[in-house]
C-alpha cells in the first residue's frame, strides 16, 4: 500500500550508545517530490481563482490601472475628482508612520484598486448583457445582421484572449421563466397534431383554467425563486427527475458509450485499461487546471478532489488501484502491470461478493435500507468508501464484443447491450461512470446521469479515445509505452462481511435488474448511404432531416404519431442543463402524410421545408428558455410544495414519450482529423426506451457520410421492435434524399398534384 510505503521512510532504534537512525533516503526524496507537486498545485488553483475572479479583466490590468493614475497625477490632474485625497484623510496615519509622499502613494493604490474592482464589475455587468442576446440564433444562414455583427465583436473584445475552463460562469445570464401564456399557447401547438377534435377542445378548456386561475398563482412562486436562484430548473430536475426516483437507473437512466467502431488499438485488455486510465486522469488533470476550453457554460465534473485511485472489478473481487506514487501519476506501463496483477490474481470472490454491484442495479430502497443497516460500519463501510471515493470505476470484463466474427450485426447489438447493462452486477451503477474494458481489448462505458448529461460524457470519452490512440500510443507488441517501476505495492484486495440477509437482497435485486435487462431490444447500426455532407448541399439543417425521417419511420412503423422528446442544451445559461423539443410537429405531421399519400414531390419538398424551419425554430426556442416541459414541470413542484392539485399539469405530465431521441455531439475536441483517419470513428452511445410501449434512439452524425443509430426498445410490448424500426429509419432517410433531390427528368413548371 501507498501508505505503508511512506510510513517506512525513516527507522530508529534505541541502543545503550544511544539512537540509531536509518534513513531511506529514496523514500524521503519521494515524499519531498509529492510534497511539492502538492503545493504546485496549490499554488496553481488559487491562481486560476485570480484569474476568474477577475475576468473578463486580468490581474496584470491591476498594474495597469495604477500605472495610469500615478501618470495623471504627476501631470498635476486629478483624475478622482478629490476621491484620493478623501481616502488618504482617513487613512490610520499615526499607526501608519508614513510621509506625505508614502500616504499619497498607498491612497492611489487604493483607488485605483477600488476603480479597478468598479471596472471589472462593469465589464462583467456587459458581457452578462450581451451574453443574453440571442437573436442571433433565429438569423437565416449567411445572413446576418448588423446588430450580430456588432455584437459579435464586443462579445470577443470583452471575452479576453484565453479564458478558462469557468471563466464564464459569473457572467452567464440566469434561465429566465417564459410567461406562463406563450407556454401554454407552444404546448397546445405541440400536442394538436396528437389529439381528435374533441380531446384538443377538452384540453384547450383546462389550459384556459389552469391559466386564469392555479397558473398565475405558481408562476409567482416560480418568478420569486428566480430571483436568486442561479438556475430555477436544474435543482428541482436533478432533485425530482434524478435523485427522488425510487426504480432502477440501469437502463431506465444510466446510458453508455462505444469504442471505435472499425479499429481496437491493441487486443490485450491490460494495456487498453492501462491507457484508457492515463487518458481519464490526464483529462481529470485538464479540469482541474481549468485547461479545456469552455462551451459557455459548461457542466461540473463531479469527483472526489483529488482521488488517487481507481476501483476495479474482475471476476467477482474489488480492487483499490493507487494511480499516483508520491504524487506521481503513473506512467500507462506501469498501470498496465498493475492490472495484469489483478487478471492473474487467483484468488476467489468471498461470500456473497460477486453479484454484489447488483444493490446498485435493482430498486432503490431496498439499496437504501441495506446500505444503512449492513454498510456503514467496519470492513463494509471501509470497502464500500474505497468504491464511492474512487476516481472512477472500472471493470475488466471476461467477455469479448465489437463488431466481429461472423455475425457483427449481432454482435453490434449485444455489445450495446453489454455496455447499457452488463451482467447486471459486473458494473457499480451510482458510480458516475463505470468504465469496461473487454477481454478483447474493445472498450466502452457506462454513466449515470444525474452528475452529467451525455454532451459533457461525450467530451470526456472523446478526449480519452483520441489520447489512447494518437498521444498515449502502443509499443509493436501491444503493449503500453513507458517504464515500470517493479516495486509497486499491488493492489489491494477489498474485503466484506456479507451476511446471508445481504445475500438474498442482492438475489432480490438482482432478479429485478436482469429482468429489465432481458426485457431490452437494442439494436445498433451505421447508416453508410449518405451523412451529412450530401444533407448540407439540399441547405437542410441535419438535426432536422434526421428528425423528419425519424417521424415518418414511426408514422410507418405504428401508423399513428406520438409524443417526441428530443433533448437540447440550454448551455447558454448558468447551470444550465437540457431542455426538451417537441419534434413531433403540425408541420412535421403534415409533411409525413403528403409523402405517405403520394402528394407531388414539389408539394412535398414545400412542406419539408416548413417543416424543417419549424423544428429548427422550436430548437433554438429550448435552447434559448422558452421550452415548454422545464418550465410546467417546476409549475407542477411548486403546487405540489402549495398541496394543491391541477388536473392539467397532471396529465400534462403523465403523458408517455413513446420516441424519444438524441444525438450525441462528435468532434468537440480537435485531436484528430477524422479525413485522414476514417477508421477511428466512434459508434457514439445510446439509452434505454422511456416508454415501455415506446423507443429511445441515439443517433451521432459522424464525419460527412456517415450517421450511426441506437435503437432501443422492449420485447413485453409486441408492437415495438428494435430492428424493424432500425429498417424504418433507413427507409425513411432515403426516401427523404429521394424526395429532396429533383429528378433529371422533372419538369420545374409542371404542378404538383395539390395544384391539380
Amino acid at each position: 500500500m501507498a501508505e505503508a510505503h511512506q510510513a517506512v521512510a525513516f527507522q530508529f532504534t534505541i541502543t545503550p550508545e544511544g539512537i540509531d537512525l536509518r534513513l531511506s533516503y529514496q523514500a524521503l526524496s519521494q515524499i519531498c517530490l509529492s510534497g511539492l507537486r502538492s503545493w504546485k498545485k496549490r499554488i496553481s488553483r488559487m491562481r486560476n481563482r485570480v484569474i476568474k475572479g477577475v475576468y473578463p479583466a486580468s490581474p496584470s490590468s491591476w498594474l495597469f490601472v495604477v500605472i495610469a493614475i500615478l501618470a495623471t497625477m504627476y501631470t498635476r490632474s486629478d483624475p478622482s475628482m478629490g476621491l484620493i485625497a478623501k481616502i488618504q484623510e482617513h487613512l490610520p496615519v499615526s499607526s501608519l508612520s508614513l510621509s506625505a509622499q508614502g500616504q499619497t502613494m498607498l491612497s492611489v493604490l487604493v483607488f485605483s484598486t477600488l476603480l479597478w474592482l468598479s471596472l471589472i464589475l462593469t465589464l462583467r455587468f456587459c458581457l452578462k448583457l450581451l451574453l443574453s442576446y440571442h437573436r442571433w440564433m433565429f438569423e437565416q444562414h449567411g445572413r446576418i445582421s448588423t446588430t450580430t455583427k456588432v455584437w459579435v465583436t464586443l462579445v470577443r473584445l470583452l471575452s479576453g484572449r484565453k479564458p478558462l475552463l469557468y471563466s464564464y460562469q459569473t457572467s452567464l445570464p440566469c434561465l429566465p421563466v417564459p410567461p406562463i401564456k406563450d407556454t401554454l399557447e407552444r404546448y397546445l401547438e405541440s400536442v394538436r397534431p396528437l389529439l381528435s377534435s374533441p380531446e384538443f377542445e377538452r384540453m384547450t378548456v383546462l389550459a384556459a383554467q389552469f391559466e386564469n386561475s392555479l397558473g398565475n398563482r405558481l408562476q409567482r412562486y416560480l418568478k420569486l425563486k428566480a430571483l436568486w436562484a442561479t438556475n430555477y430548473v436544474s435543482d428541482w430536475w436533478e432533485e425530482y427527475i434524478y435523485l427522488r426516483g425510487r426504480g432502477p437507473i440501469m437502463v431506465n437512466s444510466n446510458y453508455y458509450g462505444m469504442d471505435f467502431l472499425y479499429v481496437t488499438p491493441t487486443p490485450i485488455q491490460a494495456a487498453r485499461a492501462g491507457n484508457t486510465i492515463t487518458a481519464l486522469l490526464l483529462y481529470r488533470r485538464k479540469v482541474n487546471t481549468e485547461q479545456l476550453k469552455p462551451s459557455r457554460v459548461p457542466d461540473v465534473l463531479q469527483h472526489w478532489q483529488d482521488s488517487e485511485f481507481v476501483a476495479v472489478y474482475h471476476r467477482g473481487r474489488y480492487f483499490r488501484l493507487w494511480v499516483y506514487k508520491a504524487g506521481r501519476l503513473l506512467s500507462p506501463r506501469e498501470i498496465e502491470y498493475q492490472i495484469q496483477r489483478i487478471l492473474d490474481d487467483p484468488s476467489l470472490p468471498g461470500p456473497g461478493e460477486d453479484r454484489l454491484g447488483a444493490l446498485t442495479a435493482g430498486d432503490r430502497v431496498p439499496w437504501w435500507t441495506v446500505r444503512k443497516q449492513y454498510f456503514s460500519s467496519g470492513v463494509n463501510k471501509h470497502s464500500l468508501d474505497c468504491i464511492e471515493r474512487a476516481a472512477f470505476f472500472v471493470t475488466l470484463d471476461d467477455e469479448e464484443q465489437g463488431m466481429m466474427g461472423e455475425d457483427p450485426v449481432g454482435n453490434l447489438d449485444r455489445y450495446a447491450k453489454s455496455l447499457l447493462h452488463g451482467k447486471c452486477y459486473d458494473r457499480w451503477f451510482d458510480k458516475s461512470f463505470s468504465v469496461v474494458v473487454y477481454k478483447n481489448g474493445k472498450s466502452g462505458l457506462n454513466a449515470e446521469h444525474s452528475w452529467a448529461d451525455a454532451p459533457t460524457v461525450a467530451h470526456l470519452w472523446e478526449f480519452t479515445l483520441a489520447t489512447d490512440a494518437f498521444q498515449l500510443g502502443y509499443t509493436e507488441d501491444g503493449h503500453c509505452k513507458g517504464e515500470v517501476e517493479l516495486s509497486l505495492p499491488p493492489p489491494q484486495r477489498l474485503t466484506w462481511d456479507i451476511p446471508v440477509e445481504v445475500q438474498e437482497q442482492v438475489s432480490i435485486s438482482l432478479s429485478v435488474a436482469q429482468a429489465l435487462a432481458d426485457d431490452v431490444d437494442c439494436h445498433v447500426f451505421p447508416f453508410r448511404d449518405f451523412g451529412k455532407g450530401r444533407i448540407k448541399k439540399l441547405k437542410i439543417s441535419p438535426d432536422a432531416f434526421i428528425q423528419l425521417a425519424l417521424q415518418l419511420a414511426y408514422y410507418r412503423d405504428r401508423k399513428t404519431f406520438c409524443l417526441t422528446y428530443e433533448a437540447s442544451m440550454t448551455r447558454l445559461f448558468r447551470e444550465g442543463r437540457t431542455e426538451t423539443v417537441r419534434s413531433c410537429s403540425n408541420e412535421g405531421c403534415a409533411f409525413v402524410k403528403a409523402v405517405e399519400s403520394g402528394e407531388g414531390p414539389e408539394h412535398c419538398r414545400r412542406l419539408f421545408r416548413l417543416a424543417a424551419e419549424k423544428h429548427q425554430n422550436l430548437y433554438r426556442l429550448a435552447m434559448t428558455g422558452s421550452g415548454i416541459d422545464r418550465h410546467l414541470f417546476c409549475l407542477y413542484v411548486v403546487s405540489k410544495y402549495l398541496g394543491v392539485e391541477s388536473p392539467f399539469l397532471t396529465e400534462v405530465l403523465s403523458e408517455p414519450w413513446r420516441l424519444s431521441t438524441s444525438q450525441t455531439p462528435v468532434q468537440q475536441l480537435e485531436l484528430f482529423d477524422m479525413k485522414n483517419h476514417p477508421d477511428f470513428i466512434s459508434l457514439g452511445g445510446g439509452f434505454g426506451p422511456v416508454a415501455d410501449d415506446g423507443y429511445g434512439v441515439s443517433y451521432i452524425i459522424v464525419g460527412e457520410d456517415m450517421i450511426n443509430y441506437h435503437v432501443s426498445c422492449k420485447h413485453s410490448f409486441s408492437e415495438t421492435d428494435s430492428h424493424r424500426f432500425g429498417a424504418q429509419i433507413s427507409r425513411a432517410l432515403l426516401d427523404l434524399l429521394s424526395v429532396l433531390t429533383p429528378a433529371k427528368t422533372e419538369n420545374p413548371q409542371a404542378p404538383d398534384k395539390k395544384q391539380q
